[in-house]
């Protein structure tokens, strides 16, 4: 029985997924519904705090970025209602900055994007004690430049010239690896 889905889950199985990324919260919901979750989606931070307030479930796996503003909103909102709530924020913009926030006000785990259903379901289901395993699939070298580019951009408020002249780059070089899709 131990290995049927949904056993480690305990008996509320509900998940609430924010995310504004639609084909991935699609994917993702399909993914963690196989692995004995009961997932209900929002696609912004609005909708991620009504069900919260409404039926706050018993886990979430929230996208720190939203198009109407920041998934720490959504956390408080639920650690309000449900202090239990094992919570996760997923992020295509990982900073150590905001790992820490999200940790303080109430996430159990802080993931960067690209991260799969397995990677979700660990976190979601690790117990503190245990520390999680290293990655099997490490970001290249490629990819953490691009996110510290990506970190810096945004503490620049999004301003080209002045992200480019902190990171000692020329704006024009700067423009075009911000054009171009994240490396794996």
């Amino acid at each position: 029985m131990a290995n049927e889905p949904g056993t480690e889950l305990g008996a509320d199985r509900s998940l609430l997924l924010v995310d504004d990324d639609e084909p991935f919260v699609k994917r993702l919901a399909k993914a963690m519904e196989k692995r004995g979750f009961l997932p209900e989606t929002a696609e912004s931070v609005a909708a991620g705090k009504v069900i919260a307030q409404s039926r706050p479930p018993a886990y979430a796996v929230i996208d720190l970025r939203l198009e109407d503003g920041n998934g720490l909103d959504v956390v408080e909102t639920l650690r309000g209602r449900r202090p239990d709530c094992r919570i996760v924020v997923l992020t295509g913009y990982g900073a150590i900055a905001t790992a820490v926030a999200a940790v303080k006000i109430g996430a159990i785990d802080y993931l960067s994007k690209p991260a799969d259903a397995n990677d979700v379901t660990n976190a979601l289901l690790a117990r503190r004690e245990i520390l999680p395993p290293p990655p099997d699939n490490p970001m290249s070298a490629d990819r953490v430049r691009w996110e510290h580019i990506q970190r810096v951009y945004e503490m620049c408020d999004r301003n080209v010239s002045e992200t480019a002249r902190r990171l000692n780059m020329h704006r024009r070089t700067l423009q075009r690896i911000l054009a171009k899709r994240s490396p794996k």
